[in-house]
């Protein structure tokens, strides 16, 4: 019997919420969370990919002229900018300095270019240069360099999970660019850190499926650090689908979206429709609609999205109305509908795949 996807958001939809983004983008081309919010490089990625999605991509082009401009020397960029460009948090991370690599190739497969893509090639080797230069011993990647220059081992298991992803389109980008060598050396540190995140590559063996070794910080409480082993590409098949369903009870709440955190009783659009990419890329596109079609009641009359929902008092909270909210939508009805460049960027490749160079001009 076949299954009847609910109804998700159509493409003018999707293109009035991707519109929504654009009314909030600064001329210089950065995407703040809000219209006067904080701008960071991993959300500003994430809202780019939404606009290109739309169709919007000279706004995305934009977006990414703005990170080419804003690298700082060390291949990072600041942690926080305000809406006036400052500087805000002049910390590192590294989680966002390794997202452009996934932007830059969805721009490209989206028909950025081959020029497009040789522009922004230095940044991108320049960006995972950075990343690389903070892996600890066992291949997992510390979460960030302090604005005084030291380095901070601790590992996340989100980020690290995030930064898989981009290891692994940073490659694609380099067959494509010509650099095997470069391609094989993102290849190898992807490779294990995937073993870390399995927990195969550690010393310390699972105690079950489901839970991390101590590897990776605690923060088991976060939906985020249940979902992104999928979502990031390190769990495949079988593994991906075991863990998703380990936890589904603790963080699902049917009919209403995800909790952000386990013990805390609101749902968030951005983390729904996150595990809502982690099941589509694994190829349960049923679950995956369900949960997006479950926290519509966040989206706004203008296209914008509520960040989050009280569930014991019906208010939204943040009192915000999240630009990357808007754009983790997009992406998810786009994936479940076999959107390609987003398809070709979230969905679930085989290791036969990540052995060529993987990218269709």
């Amino acid at each position: 019997m076949s299954h009847t996807l609910p109804v998700l958001p159509q493409a003018a939809d999707l293109l009035e919420t991707a519109h929504s983004i654009a009314a909030v983008q600064l001329p210089g081309g950065a995407v703040p969370w809000e219209a006067g919010g904080q701008v960071d490089a991993w959300d500003h990625v994430e809202c780019l990919m939404a606009l290109d999605v739309a169709g919007l991509n000279d706004q995305a082009l934009a977006g990414y002229e703005w990170l080419r401009r804003e690298q700082r020397a060390d291949g990072s960029w600041a942690a926080r900018y305000a809406a006036d460009g400052s500087v805000t948090d002049a910390t590192a991370e590294s989680n966002h300095a390794a997202y452009v690599a996934v932007g830059v190739l969805h721009h490209w497969l989206s028909g950025g270019g081959d020029e497009f893509l040789a522009r922004m090639w230095p940044m991108v080797r320049r960006a995972l240069g950075f990343v690389l230069g903070l892996a600890n011993p066992n291949g997992t990647i510390g979460w960030a360099r302090s604005p005084q220059g030291s380095a901070d081992p601790t590992a996340l298991l989100t980020g690290c999970s995030s930064i898989h992803h981009a290891l692994r389109c940073g490659a694609r980008i380099a067959h494509q660019m010509g650099r095997l060598d470069v391609a094989g050396e993102w290849e190898r540190a992807a490779t294990r850190l995937a073993l870390m995140i399995s927990g195969h590559g550690s010393p310390v063996t699972l105690l079950e499926k489901s839970r991390q070794t101590s590897v990776f910080a605690d923060r088991n409480r976060f939906s985020m650090d249940w979902y992104y082993p999928v979502l990031g590409g390190a769990l495949r098949g079988q593994a991906a689908l075991e863990r998703l369903s380990a936890d589904w009870e603790r963080f699902v709440v049917p009919g209403w979206g995800i909790r952000c955190v386990d013990d805390r009783p609101w749902v968030t659009g951005a983390e729904t429709c996150e595990l809502a990419l982690a099941l589509a890329g694994a190829g349960d596109l049923g679950r995956a609609a369900e949960l997006v079609a479950a926290m519509q009641h966040l989206r706004e009359s203008d296209g914008s999205y509520w960040t989050g929902l009280v569930l014991e008092d019906g208010k939204r909270w943040p009192v915000e109305r999240s630009t990357w909210t808007g754009a983790a939508v997009v992406l998810a009805v786009d994936l479940i509908g076999g959107g390609r460049a987003t398809a070709d960027v979230f969905g679930h490749r085989s290791a036969e795949d990540d052995d060529l160079d993987g990218v269709a001009s």
